[in-house]
């Protein structure tokens, strides 16, 4: 069992930056792979970025490719995602999980955290 948390959220302008958190209690978070979600109101939840268990495999959605940058602290049990470049269209609640290999689609990822709000400002 793995219990994932959030947090980092806020409101941020266009162009700027945010850095968001997940933390993960439980047993063996340094085996899972670890996903990054968003869901915009009135949208399907959908993928934003996925990292291996040992770091070394990241995929991105292309909508954010090249502006997010995902990263994890097994020794923390934490996972990261820095936002650069932000737009109005990355506003959203995120979402962080867990799952036994890193991949794009949710249904892959067994534990799921609330959420954290973005909101990005024009």
């Amino acid at each position: 069992q793995v219990q994932l948390v959030e947090s980092g959220g806020g409101l941020v302008q266009a162009g700027g930056s945010l850095r968001v958190f997940c933390a993960a209690s439980g047993r063996s978070f340094s085996s899972y792979g670890m996903g990054w979600f968003r869901q915009a109101p009135g949208k399907e939840r959908e993928f934003v970025a996925a990292i291996s268990w040992s770091g070394g495999r990241t995929y991105y959605a292309d909508s954010v490719k090249g502006r997010f940058t995902i990263s994890r602290d097994n020794a923390k049990n934490t996972v990261y995602l820095q936002m650069n470049s932000l737009k109005p269209e990355d506003t959203a609640v995120y979402y962080c999980a867990a799952g036994r290999i890193a991949a794009m689609e949710a249904q892959v990822y067994d534990y799921w955290g609330q959420g954290t709000q973005v909101t990005v400002s024009s």
